[in-house]
């Protein structure tokens, strides 16, 4: 195994948008968080992505590629919206939405793969596999392998294959493999175990699109930079619009990659109030959640040293989330330092107060939100009832939820 950081000349990244903050420092490290816990075979590749991400990083031309993408096939800068009625239902802050629900393929994902896309073509790679649970980050994978020519195979859990069946079909409309995992709980964890044995196979021709801030470096810092344009964009336009940050911002957390996404644009204003929204399940019992910011301890999980949840002989834990694209495990390292300088709080969202902010949003604003990110908005309206009304609440809308309707309609009793 490669251990805590790796070898010593990894390739500095420098961020889309450097930050005050010293970290991540060149073996991948967020304080003690990150690194590589990795098969030797992997190195290579690790360390080839990050010398090709840290040369893309310098070169106007992929950056102009990246932002032209961003604009006119994704649609990007997504607004920013003022849910007004919801915001008087509540009562107390008014509540903004960055929809990143309006993207092309419905969710933040999509800032990621387009990035990694181009990065595979920068390596000559003609291949790319990836993980998904909900099927976003496979949809928008399966996405930008189409627009560029690039072959596709997405792992995916038989329970999330039956959970996300229309992002099932999509996929595989877009000409991806989607290889069912049968294995462990057949969910986000152990599709992104297949993922990695195929990688550790395929090294030479394939390119892992791995979804979330999590995994060995550089993928956490990588794939936040990404998605650090969610944040950009919204800083601007909050000041554009409103002519002042917000109070709080709030995102689900599962992996990390949305909330990292909004977060690091404004880690260093420190009158802004970061809330990230796990998944708190059915109840706080093991096995019953997928919290590991709120109840699991740091560990080693999917080549990362972050928080995890584990027993006592320090094996991964069963979790549960209503919700596919929350239903893992661990999370990101670079949420965990946050955790641990205070920067960013982390609280849980219930199943049932998650169907419900589901419901709400729906009917006081007609949008139906991912089941994600209605973690977000449940904590979010918690948290706008309990402000005055001149505090801004900014919730990372992170996807849109026709993916959720059937599983809803399942749980429900209702026939879809």
């Amino acid at each position: 195994m490669s251990g805590a950081g790796g070898p010593s000349h990894f390739a500095r990244i420098v961020p889309i948008m450097p930050v005050s903050s010293p970290v991540p420092d060149p073996r991948g490290r967020f304080g003690p968080f990150g690194g590589r816990y990795i098969p030797e075979t992997l190195v290579r590749a690790l360390d080839q992505l990050a010398e090709q991400y840290a040369a893309a990083n310098r070169d106007p031309s992929f950056r102009a590629e990246l932002e032209e993408l961003y604009r006119n096939y994704v649609g990007r800068p997504s607004p920013l919206y003022h849910a007004r009625r919801l915001s008087r239902k509540v009562g107390g802050a008014q509540i903004y939405l960055k929809r990143e629900d309006l993207n092309h393929t419905g969710s933040h994902k999509i800032n990621n793969t387009l990035g990694q896309a181009l990065l595979t073509m920068r390596m000559g790679k003609r291949r790319v596999i990836a993980e998904t649970g909900a099927g976003q980050h496979g949809v928008a994978t399966a996405t930008a392998c189409a627009h560029f020519g690039l072959e596709c195979v997405v792992y995916m859990g038989e329970e999330d294959i039956r959970r996300q069946r229309p992002n099932v079909f999509s996929m595989r409309l877009l000409g991806a493999e989607v290889r069912p995992v049968g294995s462990g709980s057949r969910t986000l964890r152990d599709a992104i175990n297949e993922a990695m044995r195929d990688w550790m196979s395929s090294v030479e021709t394939t390119h892992y699109c791995l979804g979330s801030v999590m995994g060995p470096h550089p993928f956490p810092v990588m794939v936040r930079d990404f998605q650090s344009v969610i944040g950009r964009e919204a800083r601007e336009q909050c000041l554009d619009q409103l002519g002042r940050l917000p109070d709080l911002i709030v995102a689900c957390v599962g992996g990390g990659s949305n909330a990292g996404g909004i977060f690091f644009p404004f880690i260093d204003d420190k009158q802004v109030a970061l809330l990230g929204v796990e998944a708190g399940g059915r109840s706080t019992r093991p096995g019953d959640h997928a919290a590991p910011l709120n109840f699991g301890r740091p560990g080693i999980l999917h080549g990362s040293y972050s928080y995890v949840m584990q027993d006592d002989d320090g094996q991964t834990c069963p979790v549960h989330s209503i919700s596919a694209g929350l239903d893992y495990p661990g999370v990101g390292p670079e949420h965990s330092y946050w955790k641990e300088i205070g920067r960013a709080s982390y609280a849980t969202a219930s199943d049932d107060e998650v169907l419900e902010a589901f419901d709400v949003l729906a009917r006081t604003e007609g949008i139906i939100a991912a089941l994600e990110s209605s973690h977000a908005v449940a904590k979010a309206i918690d948290e706008a009832a309990r402000r005055p009304a001149d505090q801004i609440v900014l919730v990372n809308l992170s996807g849109r939820g026709d993916k959720d309707a059937a599983e809803i309609a399942r749980l429900r009793g209702v026939e879809f």
